[in-house]
């Protein structure tokens, strides 16, 4: 028997098809149920798009409140659904996979085929702290142009940047439109070609601001990256990203390039 969109079992509002039925046996019902949400959020629910409710699943279904939970639960922690608390639980959104070479945030969303928007929150000019001075080779007590930004993805908050800009190499920044790609202005105004990069990736969870910002709970897991950019071995941006982890990831290509490292050469090494 299919339950089609629309139907009622019980007075309940079936909503997506869920056309498989629970049946005792060797496998567990909770598994079973798993198996039918999961199949209903990679099948037929697009990113975002809410299942239904733990009373409307257990009625429709005859099983337990707590069998419900056990499917979605384990659900959640595959990362295919996710909780809102007083909202409900929605299929998760699909996250952006980053590769990780010198690119501007504009240039990858477009690549991807997403809409970037950007949002500047502080845009103005002070001293950085010793170790922003430090990597940007400036004097003591020089100031540096600081900005943060809120990036956003189709529409979607993902990440936050809060970045140190050398004035000498790239002056009157707060003069031009700093919510596009930051390295095309770079190239376009200044003449400045970001060339090198050194970048440290660390998780941490986010706190109270950071969360507000990218519209998570505090202490979601977020994955951090901070970047200090040259060009032509001067040294011009100091900036640190959060990224939501519900939504980005990062794969790396290993391959090895010593070949005195290990017992693998570097022509035969493995990943």
């Amino acid at each position: 028997m299919r339950a089609t969109r629309g139907e009622r079992r019980g007075g309940v509002v079936a909503g997506p098809e869920l056309p498989e039925l629970i049946v005792d046996g060797p496998k567990p019902k909770h598994a079973q149920l798993r198996e039918i949400l999961r199949r209903l959020a990679e099948q037929e629910l697009s990113p975002g798009s809410p299942i239904p409710s733990e009373r409307d699943l257990a009625e429709r279904y005859g099983v337990s409140r707590m069998t419900v939970r056990a499917a979605v639960g384990q659900l959640v922690t595959d990362g295919l659904l996710t909780r809102s608390k007083g909202r409900g639980t929605f299929t998760a959104r699909r996250r952006v996979d980053a590769q990780l070479y010198l690119e501007s945030f504009t240039d990858d969303m477009h690549r991807r085929g997403m809409v970037p928007a950007t949002e500047v929150l502080t845009s103005t000019e002070g001293v950085p702290p010793e170790n922003v001075a430090t990597a940007l080779d400036l004097a003591a007590a020089e100031p540096a142009h600081r900005l943060v930004r809120l990036r956003r993805a189709d529409g979607v908050p993902l990440a936050i940047e809060r970045g140190w800009y050398n004035r000498r190499v790239v002056p009157d920044l707060g003069a031009h439109d700093l919510s596009g790609s930051l390295y095309s202005l770079f190239a376009d105004v200044y003449g400045v070609q970001l060339d090198n990069a050194r970048q440290t990736v660390w998780a941490e969870g986010a706190d109270a601001e950071t969360a507000r910002l990218l519209d998570v709970r505090r202490g979601s897991p977020l994955l951090s990256f901070r970047r200090i950019s040259s060009s032509a071995g001067r040294p011009v941006e100091h900036m640190t990203s959060w990224y939501r982890g519900d939504l980005y990831q990062v794969t790396m290509q290993l391959d090895r390039t010593n070949p005195g490292a290990g017992p693998n050469s570097a022509k035969g090494g493995t990943r």
